[in-house]
């Protein structure tokens, strides 16, 4: 028989809503600023040398269009204000954060129903603080967590897939691992990590960009979305989730 389940916690990128469809149209957004702004290159080729730039600079550097301009030839920059080409990418890629950034269809329903059932929901995600803080905001998920249920890595100074993470995660909020379960789409970052801290691992798989990463271990359970998720929990783990 399954475990009792006390909590469920969830990772945030490609598992509450799809980072990578964001990233793409708020990328978009970005080149075609800077060409509104005079930068006479297709945007396919501006989109190309920024994402080669954010691979190199890695995603939480704060001069990725700089280093786009960088990257381009003295002649395709004439005529072009540096300042006003980068100040348009910025504000169109911040504005898609108001336009673009929402949650899987399927992830608020079964939050709310989550909500009112007898589990603590939280949060365990890699990236830095604030950045992952505004993510559950704008996406409008921040209510359903409590505040000391939310761990991110920049702040508690571990990341994943170290097992600690988990660990720190499960003793603050007094859980026993075994009936704590983790949500999450990267094999290696959620599943071998939380495995590792003995969690109930739970491998959502959208066919999104993590899809044919292969990791150590194996999830405990698989879903496709988080229908799957409230009928594995009533299914198997007999958790009474109200309407």
């Amino acid at each position: 028989m399954a475990p009792k389940l006390k909590a469920v916690l969830f990772d945030i990128d490609d598992t509450l809503f799809s980072t990578t469809e964001f990233a793409t149209r708020a990328r978009m957004d970005a080149v075609e600023a800077m060409r509104r702004y005079g930068l006479r290159v297709p945007a396919e080729e501006l989109l190309r040398e920024l994402n080669e730039a954010i691979a190199e600079f890695g995603s939480n550097f704060e001069h990725h269009f700089d280093k786009l301009l960088l990257r381009l030839p003295r002649t395709k920059l004439r005529g072009v204000n540096w300042s006003l080409a980068t100040a348009a990418a910025i504000v169109a890629y911040h504005d898609a954060k108001f336009t673009r950034l929402a949650p899987f269809d399927d992830v608020v329903p079964a939050l709310e129903r989550l909500s009112r059932s007898d589990l603590l929901l939280g949060v365990v995600t890699d990236g830095l603080e604030m950045k992952q803080a505004e993510k559950l905001i704008r996406l409008r998920v921040a209510g359903f967590f409590p505040p000391q249920a939310i761990f991110i890595s920049d702040r508690i100074g571990i990341s994943k897939p170290n097992p600690k993470l988990f660990r720190r995660a499960c003793e603050s909020l007094d859980l026993v691992p075994e009936q704590t379960m983790y949500v999450g789409d990267h094999p290696v970052k959620d599943i071998d990590g939380a495995n590792g801290a003995g969690l109930v691992t739970v491998l959502v798989n959208r066919g999104g960009r993590h899809s044919t990463v292969q990791g150590t271990t194996k999830p405990a359970h698989q879903i496709a979305d988080f229908t799957g998720l409230l009928k594995l929990l009533e299914r198997d783990f007999r958790v009474s989730l109200p309407q």
